[in-house]
């Protein structure tokens, strides 16, 4: 099944980057996501969609497909070879060229990933800045977007990061200042409602060097509603200079539910759009985190990232109709 679900997918690639023309759709200068978002043609979801239609169960290919079309962040990390981390972007800037969409890439190998957690791992200092160097080579010219290291602020205001600020906030800063030579778009972690205070997390984002990045992002694997994300994510940005924000909606469309991993209840969120505007900070509604990745071995899922084939289902049989459209 998974050499059939593998072959599939890379025909899709294939079929993508032949079919479509290769020339990104012109913007203005002052676009960050241009017109449109990427889709990724490899993703999970689209091999399982896939899969579930070769083999005749019609059904539950059309629940998949509702989240293998939507377009959804690329996450690179510690988990890739160097030769394989160029391999994927490589790959990756080439479906979004044939596209003509904008690629959100998310970085995920800060040392002391997760603290302990159900996420950890990470490189080492010299590692990261190793793997940074690397992404912003590869990512060159290419105006993606990048959000830095999810939960990496946040947590460390857990006692279980208890030391950790002192290493991280320097390669943080460090990040920023390599991503955004190589031209890229940066958003650092900005945590979400019910988390942090706003003052809180405002200070944690100056000392990352949000003044050197495009803004921040909220939400990002989470569960809060929008409104309330946007709401939140306004304050944060009076307090650092009036900086731009994304929100992760991939999973919000019921907001939070009383547990952060895997929990019942949940459904998709409204589909990912571009909400660029001269009197807005809010840049985009994205879907970061996966829909169907699992949060970790809780409430029935399986490792932390890996499919969650009924967890998928039950985000899409939770939205029993599109969310509300967030006005510009």
């Amino acid at each position: 099944m998974r050499t059939l679900i593998a072959l599939l997918g890379a025909a899709l690639v294939a079929a993508a980057l032949l079919s479509t023309p290769a020339t990104p759709t012109a913007r203005a200068d002052d676009s960050v996501f241009g017109s449109r978002l990427y889709v990724d043609p490899g993703s999970d979801a689209r091999r399982m969609a896939d899969w579930f239609t070769a083999v005749g169960d019609t059904g539950r290919a059309a629940l998949i497909e509702r989240i293998a079309s939507r377009p959804t962040a690329v996450w690179l990390g510690d988990w890739y070879s160097p030769a394989l981390l160029d391999s994927v972007i490589r790959r990756h800037l080439q479906a979004a060229a044939a596209q003509g969409a904008t690629p959100v890439f998310v970085t995920y190998a800060i040392p002391d990933r997760d603290c302990g957690g159900f996420s950890a791992g990470g490189f080492t200092p010299d590692q990261y800045l190793d793997f940074t160097r690397r992404v912003a080579a590869a990512l060159a010219g290419s105006r993606a977007v990048v959000l830095v290291e999810p939960d990496s602020l946040t947590m460390l205001a857990s006692a279980k990061c208890a030391g950790v600020a002192d290493t991280r906030l320097p390669l943080l800063r460090s990040a920023v200042e390599i991503l955004g030579a190589a031209g890229l778009t940066t958003y650092l972690d900005g945590g979400n409602a019910r988390w942090l205070t706003p003052d809180a997390q405002a200070s944690y984002l100056r000392a990352a060097g949000v003044a050197g990045a495009r803004g921040f992002f909220t939400n990002v694997s989470n569960f809060d509603a929008t409104q309330t994300e946007r709401d939140y994510a306004g304050k944060v940005s009076s307090r650092i200079g009036w900086k731009h924000f994304v929100i992760d909606v991939s999973r919000n469309g019921n907001g939070w539910t009383g547990d952060w991993c895997n929990p019942p209840g949940a459904a998709l969120g409204q589909d990912p759009q571009i909400t660029e505007s001269p009197a807005v900070k809010l840049d985009a509604l994205l879907w970061v985190k996966h829909p169907g990745a699992s949060d970790g071995p809780c409430n029935g899922g399986p490792a932390a990232g890996a499919w969650f084939e009924s967890g998928a289902e039950a985000l899409v049989r939770g939205q029993a109709q599109p969310a509300a459209q967030v006005t510009r």
